[in-house]
């Protein structure tokens, strides 16, 4: 690089001219600090006597800074630097009389000075780059390492790629094994600053030299190329122009870098495309292309190899935690599809629920008023509302199955032991009436037996009304209802009708237990076999409490041990009242019992109508039962419909 020598209007380089033009010293004038800062290094002023104050000491300094060194010309009579320069910013002091092998002297000493201070400058800006570059390379690793979607990771891998190196475009590819173990690297994502309406079409390539992504991830090892429009006649990859002239875009220079993963093997491969000058320049025009493309460095290279070495690690964190996800997913599915099993009368109803709860938090991250306006759940959070509503009744594992399936209020064993007796009363009826009838015409013969049988006939056809009823009212009573209803006074009435058995012993037509069973006010189930019943959400608790959540999902087991819980303290199992209950849980008991009242599949009741079933729950709400808002939110946003996507 060539120096310069800079002088004032004062100073007349003419008697050195011929010196510094066979040493290859430019020389230039300047008048002000203001041209002197427009040096940029390597340079060496002269300064003279009335130049002096034309030059402060913070202009000197600055250029001193910058890579400059000073040549101070002393004053006739002056022995030494005056004060008005200080010392320690001068490279060379030449009294005066002085002559011009003394000056080429001093300006030798001083591009001397003026070379050191230039290396030195230039390591220290490489090393600030070089500190730049490190911080964001921390910073990208940083944030790499923190995100868990696959598909926004690879944008950011991407976008960082194309930042840190100024590139307009870029693609990235994957490797995939496919059915017959055989890999192939996919084109997975795209971006184009100047080009963003180029779409993306994903497709699979082999992994062999034909192709320049083909060839990085074969090979292993980073190519760049100048301009992909003029390769080595010699090389076996390929460059396809069918996008650029589809598009009128123009791919200049080209920089892929594999990404290899912990074992080294490659799984990725990041192709940078058109390094620009200015990131921020369109490159809409063939003047653009030529003024502000240009090559990827050696440098380059190594940053954006350290960052595929990043992303791959992250890709590959990315596609285990996928994976885990999806054994997970799994897991939950098979625990739901147990379940189901054990309950086929519910089929599908912990997928709804979990559908309507997380539709209704998404509605309440919509809420722009009310209590919960400021409420909002992150996509983890969501995740558990979804995964607590799956499995919020899987504690029913461990209820037994009679009651767990109850459809009527007895049990189908019992209920036909209720039948066999009216059966065995009735023919006993039929058996008295023809013994009677008997007994009238061996004792009487026919006389009087027309009165006497049509008497015995309409006292019989009255008992057989009779004991008809008795079944009638049996199979009604036996029919369970989803609000309190029912009068029993006809039922204990049969309580305390007897019948003679086999044995000559007298019973009652229905027993103690049974007449309990058939005044059940609500539902199918007794108070015995609710408390079973309503054990699911304790078993459920324990249940999840044995699996080591994350610190993502760990909330869980909470959400799900409260979903029978009331605001009012009327719940079960711990009858928690209000804040007590989180929100995630309130959400879903809505949720739940919206899905009981309406669901079409439960043999011990009957579908609920939508617009019946809204209002009893306003009677649960208006009873200080539900939350008020969240049911309005319900309501307002159709959270409802999402069970209807879920079947």
């Amino acid at each position: 690089m060539k120096f310069t020598l800079l002088h004032p209007v004062t100073f007349d380089p003419a008697p050195i001219a011929k010196a510094l033009a066979a040493e290859d010293i430019l020389t230039r004038e300047v008048r002000s600090v203001q041209e002197l800062a427009a040096a940029n290094g390597r340079a060496v002023l002269v300064l003279d006597p009335p130049s002096r104050a034309a030059f402060p000491t913070n202009g000197l300094r600055a250029f001193l800074d910058c890579g400059g060194a000073v040549v101070a010309l002393g004053a006739p009579g002056e022995a030494d630097l005056s004060d008005a320069v200080p010392f320690d910013l001068v490279a060379a002091y030449v009294p005066q009389p002085y002559g011009t092998r003394q000056l080429l002297l001093a300006l030798r000493a001083a591009y001397r000075e003026a070379a050191a201070r230039a290396d030195v400058q230039r390591a220290r800006t490489e090393a600030s780059m070089r500190t730049r570059e490190l911080g964001e390379l921390t910073r990208i690793g940083m944030a790499l390492a923190t995100e868990r979607d696959y598909h926004a990771l690879l944008e950011l891998i991407l976008t960082q790629a194309r930042q840190i190196t100024g590139s307009d475009a870029g693609s990235l590819y994957v490797v995939e094994t496919q059915e017959n173990d055989v890999k192939r690297l996919r084109f997975k994502l795209s971006q184009n600053y100047s080009r963003p309406d180029i779409p993306l079409v994903e497709f699979t390539m082999p992994i062999d030299h034909s192709s320049i992504s083909g060839y990085v991830a074969s090979t292993g090892e980073p190519l760049v190329i100048d301009d992909t429009y003029f390769l080595p006649p010699d090389v076996e990859y390929s460059f396809n122009r069918s996008i650029d002239e589809k598009y009128g875009y123009r791919t200049k220079s080209m920089m892929t870098i594999p990404m290899k993963d912990h074992q080294d093997e490659v799984i990725g491969v990041l192709q940078l495309v058109n390094r620009k000058r200015d990131f921020q320049t369109r490159l809409t025009t063939r003047d653009e292309v030529e003024a502000q493309i240009i090559p990827y460095t050696k440098r380059n290279v190594e940053i954006v190899s350290a960052l595929a070495g990043q992303a791959a690690v992250s890709i590959e964190n990315s596609q285990l935690y996928q994976s885990i996800e999806r054994l997970f997913e799994g897991f939950v599915r098979a625990s739901v599809t147990a379940i189901e099993q054990r309950d086929p009368t519910t089929f599908g109803h912990s997928g709804r629920v979990a559908a309507m709860t997380v539709g209704l938090a998404q509605a309440v991250d919509r809420t722009a008023a009310g209590p919960y306006r400021e409420v909002n759940f992150t996509r983890e959070q969501v995740r558990q509302i979804r995964y607590a509503g799956l499995l919020h009744d899987f504690g029913k594992v461990g209820v037994r199955e009679q009651v767990l399936v109850k459809a009527k209020k007895l049990y189908p064993p019992d209920l036909a032991l209720v039948k066999q007796r009216h059966a065995f009363v009735r023919r006993t009826a039929e058996r008295d009436f023809q013994q009677q009838r008997a007994d009238y015409l061996e004792r009487c013969g026919q006389d009087g037996y027309r009165e006497f049988l049509e008497k015995l006939q309409a006292e019989h056809q009255d008992r057989l009304k009779e004991l008809d009823r008795f079944v009638q009212l049996i199979m009604e009573s036996n029919e369970p209802t989803v609000l309190p209803a029912g009068n029993f006074e006809e039922l204990l009435r049969y309580a305390k009708v007897y019948y003679r058995d086999l044995d000559g012993k007298d019973l009652p037509y229905l027993t103690d237990d049974e007449v309990r069973f058939l005044s059940i006010r609500k539902g199918s189930l007794d108070d015995n076999e609710r408390l079973e019943i309503e054990s699911h959400v304790t078993h459920t608790y324990r249940f999840l409490m044995q699996i080591p959540w994350t610190k993502e999902l760990q909330d869980i087991p909470s959400i799900a041990y409260g979903h029978h819980e009331k605001l009012d303290g009327t719940g079960y199992p711990r009858k928690v009242r209000g804040d007590q209950i989180p929100i995630q849980t309130r959400m879903m008991t809505i949720s739940d019992i919206f899905d009981a009242l309406t669901a079409s599949d439960r043999p011990y009741k009957r579908a609920v109508p939508l617009p019946r079933a809204l209002d009893i729950m306003r009677e649960e709400v208006k009873a200080g039962m539900l939350d008020p808002n969240l049911f309005q939110v319900f309501v307002d946003a159709k959270a409802y419909e999402k069970a209807a996507e879920e079947a």
